[in-house]
């Protein structure tokens, strides 16, 4: 009798962890069996909601379950990744991670890492960046601009989409460089920031080229351009490296997902996004702004993000916008 109920025992213990385990597999097996949430840094109309909702609606075709964009912006573009945190690591909550995410652990005080406490699903693209001014305005040129800094410090105003992103900080950088002292504005996206500097409030604006459209109609000039080689849309425009300055910046940005997320499930969300990012309509989109596809798998994804902490820690410790912070 005792033979038989330790056996008894033994046999209902491995089928309770047979059943733990079949389901955990047939629940990766069958993903995605609802809906999808992509969470992105900046408000609805402006270039990284246009290029991120045409790879959703692309991705979702091949996932066969809807990938439905929220927008969440403000905090300099870190509260997407600030969602994950709290998401369930089950594949339904994914996020654009910004270059700015890669910052946080120096600018702010906060309970986790974004190197260990984010699963890197794959890079998608970066933008194209530059410096522009109200078609009427009297800089016609960097240099224009540049030497009514230094007779006004302080009181030339630029915008960006936000402190401590990409285009504030490189904008600081290359002020240090000139020698020149700016009055920065944060604004939470490129569509109000676009009013602001379309409508006179601002002297300038440093942003992706979600001003192309403005610059099109006539309503903005480009002072210049951030990136290796000058942008076909905008071949009057130097770029910072042509001015002198020895900076380049395109800023690549991709899709994270919570830590703990099944190496199968972050599989096929690779999968289907890199399907989706080779579709024409996705390129095209990217193209409205002078963007390109920057692929990089998971594992490239996770080295890109281990080099860029280290890399992002020069430059606040450069311009001196390290806090006194730490990770729990």
């Amino acid at each position: 009798m005792l033979r038989r109920s330790t056996f008894l025992r033994t046999a209902a213990a491995l089928v309770a962890g047979c059943g733990l385990a079949l389901p955990m597999a047939a629940l990766a097996q069958a993903f995605p069996a609802k809906p999808i949430k992509l969470v992105i840094a900046f408000p609805a109309g402006g270039p990284t909601d246009i290029t991120m909702r045409q790879l959703a609606e692309n991705a979702s075709k091949i996932l066969g379950q809807p990938v439905i964009i929220d927008n969440k912006p403000g905090a300099g573009g870190t509260l997407p990744a600030q969602a994950l945190q709290t998401a369930q690591p089950d594949g339904y909550t994914v996020a654009q991670i910004p270059l700015g995410v890669f910052r946080l652990g120096y600018t702010t005080k906060i309970n986790w890492d974004p190197l260990k406490d984010i699963t890197y699903v794959l890079n998608v693209t970066g933008y194209a960046f530059g410096i522009v001014v109200p078609a009427d305005s009297p800089f016609k040129t960097w240099a224009d601009f540049v030497a009514y800094a230094k007779a006004n410090p302080g009181k030339l105003t630029y915008g960006s989409t936000g402190t401590l992103t990409s285009p504030h900080l490189t904008t600081e950088i290359v002020a240090q460089k000139a020698g020149i002292q700016l009055q920065h504005v944060p604004y939470k996206g490129s569509a109000d920031l676009m009013l602001a500097v379309v409508s006179g409030q601002l002297m300038a604006a440093a942003d992706s080229t979600g001003f192309a459209p403005q610059v099109e109609a006539g309503k903005l000039r480009v002072l210049n351009t951030w990136g290796e080689k000058r942008l076909a849309k905008f071949p009057d425009a130097p770029t910072l490296k042509e001015l002198g300055y020895d900076v380049v910046q395109n800023s690549p940005f991709g899709i994270g997902a919570p830590k703990g997320t099944s190496p199968e499930v972050v599989k096929k969300l690779h999968d289907a996004f890199k399907q989706a990012m080779e579709e024409p309509s996705y390129v095209a989109s990217l193209g409205r702004y002078d963007m390109l596809p920057n692929y990089m798998s998971s594992a490239t994804y996770t080295k890109f993000a281990q080099d860029t902490v280290v890399r992002e820690k020069a430059i606040i410790d450069k311009l001196g916008l390290a806090k006194e912070v730490k990770t729990n």
